[in-house]
């Protein structure tokens, strides 16, 4: 396993340099000449050369690729432009409130999707089961704004359950009473679309030969879908968990906007409308290891749930 893990990270390097030259070129070529936003509209132009000399941005593209390199060897992006703060501590601390919400919101969307799609594998055809695919349609499609306004509104301004915005200082306070309406919305938003996933993997494997001869052998219909059949789905479903983590630092911007959370969804939304280029590279670059990293994470948990996965 030890040789493999050495394989797989020495394969990121190319994956990561394309990365790299790819959000090189899009902010050097698409982006604009960063010394104009930053000057102002009544900058003259010795102020707009002495920004790009203190950038960096006056030098060949080659010494401007090596800079950025080095950045993000150091983790070390600069300043962020709109604030002056630091990108590296931007998004450190940034990070801690997307994951108070992100975390617990992945284990009870997965819990959940699971237990409701076994649920579902026992009714599979009947009626019961007719029902909860339509009300997932329904589910999904319903905007999540539509699910935020209301339960917004309901929950917090109407009954007085949770707060309607604000963030705190302590994990506890934050998860229990800033972060708890957040978790709910998004659990409501994406338990109908996993449990449609969920169930599609669980019924792929209930009409294996292997289902078949477990049934033929007297195993119980519960032992056959809880042990046999989630063992073998719990692989695409492993896939689908970590391939979606990543993205939900980013896709969660909504619920930190509305909800006025300080994470990184909503920092990256505010240096887009800032045009703070530093804060946007850097989380770029940064989630695209995070998502090469969660591939590999997720190749382990493949051996770790079926022995018969070898790794190669």
């Amino acid at each position: 396993m030890f040789a493999y893990v050495l394989r797989r990270l020495w394969q990121m390097l190319p994956t990561m340099a394309g990365v790299v030259l790819l959000v090189f070129f899009l902010f050097n070529w698409v982006g604009g000449d960063p010394a104009y936003l930053l000057a102002g509209k009544m900058a003259d132009a010795n102020a707009i050369e002495n920004i790009r000399r203190q950038l960096g941005t006056d030098q060949p593209y080659t010494v401007q690729l090596w800079i950025f390199v080095k950045q993000i060897l150091t983790f070390d992006f600069g300043n962020a432009w709109s604030t002056g703060e630091p990108v590296s501590h931007i998004i450190a601390s940034r990070l801690g409130p997307s994951l108070t919400v992100l975390i617990p919101l992945t284990v009870l969307e997965t819990v959940f999707g699971i237990a409701l799609a076994l649920g579902i594998a026992f009714v599979r055809g009947s009626l019961t089961d007719r029902v909860v695919m339509v009300a997932c349609t329904v589910g999904m499609s319903i905007s999540i704004l539509v699910y935020i306004i209301v339960f917004q509104y309901v929950l917090a301004y109407q009954w007085g359950l949770f707060p309607v915005q604000g963030w705190g200082n302590g994990l506890g306070e934050n998860l229990l009473r800033y972060a708890l309406l957040p978790i709910i919305i998004g659990l409501a938003v994406s338990i109908a679309p996993t449990l449609r996933l969920y169930r599609s993997f669980v019924l792929d494997e209930v009409g294996q030969d292997y289902v078949r001869t477990a049934r033929a052998k007297g195993l119980p219909e519960r032992r056959i879908v809880w042990v046999h059949v989630l063992r073998n789905a719990a692989i695409p479903i492993i896939t689908h968990v970590m391939a979606n983590l990543p993205a939900l630092l980013i896709g969660a911007f909504l619920l930190e906007r509305f909800f006025g959370i300080p994470g990184i969804g909503r920092e990256v939304i505010l240096a887009v409308e800032r045009s703070d280029f530093p804060v946007i590279k850097a989380i770029t670059v940064y989630v695209a290891a995070a998502t090469m990293v969660f591939n590999l994470l997720a190749d382990l948990l493949y051996q770790a749930v079926d022995p018969r996965v070898q790794l190669r």
